[in-house]
């Protein structure tokens, strides 16, 4: 597998308003009910992204190793799961909604983030903040969904296809950004600083 050719497999946007929408969408070559799992079994989480500790129910909450922690609040199998993404002392409103649906024999993934960013935050990063850990996220599924090796995030940016994937992923989201609007230095200095933030010389 070309990890870096990853990327192109996925379509990347932003609704800019008050509130920020990202959204990922790409196929899949797994059945939908092997993507389902994949996404809301806690063994299988933390095989391909982290592990998972909580009340994995409807109403229930959930904590990400190291990451996001948050309520639970739509789960329809297999096509539909709802949660708040809370991370940091004072998160703010952020949700993160997946819908699977069969496709080519396969599955249609799609993922919408959707959070209200400091000002500050989102013009020093903006969408590629979180886009490039989605798009690591991804990268992880597509992995573990075929077979392959699972990607040390600690130390993929550290290796030459790692900070490649990560240079390509800021400029993809660099695009998304420019396309919902921003002028083109904003968007230069936000790649910059995505790029310098995930991959550190």
């Amino acid at each position: 597998m070309d990890i870096v050719n990853e990327l192109t497999r996925a379509h990347r946007e932003l609704l800019d308003g008050k509130r920020k929408v990202l959204v990922l969408r790409r196929h899949y070559d797994a059945e939908v009910a092997d993507v389902w799992d994949a996404c809301t079994s806690a063994e299988r989480l933390g095989r391909w992204f982290l592990p998972v500790t909580g009340d994995l129910r409807v109403g229930g909450t959930y904590q990400l190793e190291g990451n996001a922690g948050g309520e639970i609040l739509r789960c329809e199998p297999p096509s539909l799961l709802k949660v708040t993404w809370l991370f940091g002392p004072d998160p703010g409103f952020s949700e993160v909604e997946v819908t699977l649906s069969a496709e080519d024999g396969g599955t249609l993934f799609e993922l919408r983030h959707t959070a209200e960013v400091p000002e500050e935050m989102w013009s020093q990063f903006g969408p590629g903040a979180v886009g490039v850990g989605w798009d690591l996220a991804l990268l992880g599924l597509s992995l573990h969904l075929s077979g392959g090796e699972r990607v040390e995030e600690s130390t993929f940016h550290q290796t030459d296809e790692g900070r490649r994937y990560i240079t390509a992923s800021s400029r993809a989201w660099g695009e998304a950004h420019r396309t919902a609007g921003a002028a083109p230095d904003e968007v230069s200095a936000a790649v910059a600083a995505t790029t310098a933030f995930y991959a550190p010389e």
